[in-house]
């Protein structure tokens, strides 16, 4: 019996959904759902822990100022919009882990001219950032 990690249909296997997610992933960037997302330019450039406190505290406002909240609501808000941005940037930061993870395990079965291909390959799944 061959290990499951030297087992050609297994690496295959994996090579393929890896790369299918990526494409997958890539093509629903590409369709507008990274923007719809990402829609306040405030939240976009918000890069230091201020910035990113600063629009918290913004749309904590706008919620309360919008739906009419009391203190003890605004309090519980602000704790649930804090606790959801660590919990999304726990994720991807999971995420960062699996996919470098993925292409280094790929890296290593590849020969250099098969590496040099599938960079560029992949390259060319994600949209490019001055198209932004």
């Amino acid at each position: 019996m061959v290990p499951a990690d030297k087992n050609p249909k297994v690496i295959g296997t994996l090579v393929l959904v890896f790369l299918a997610g990526a494409a997958v992933g890539a093509l629903i960037m590409q369709m507008g759902l990274h923007e719809r997302l990402h829609r306040t330019v405030s939240a976009a450039t918000a890069t230091t822990p201020a910035a990113k406190a600063s629009t918290n505290d913004a749309m904590v406002q706008k919620f309360k100022t919008e739906l009419n909240l009391s203190a003890d609501q605004t309090i519980k808000i602000a704790m649930v919009l804090s606790d959801y941005r660590e919990y999304y940037k726990s994720l991807e930061d999971q995420l960062d882990d699996v996919r470098s993870t993925g292409k280094t395990r790929i890296m290593q079965i590849l020969d250099d001219q098969q590496r040099a291909k599938f960079e560029q390959i992949m390259g060319n799944l994600q949209p490019p950032l001055e198209a932004k």
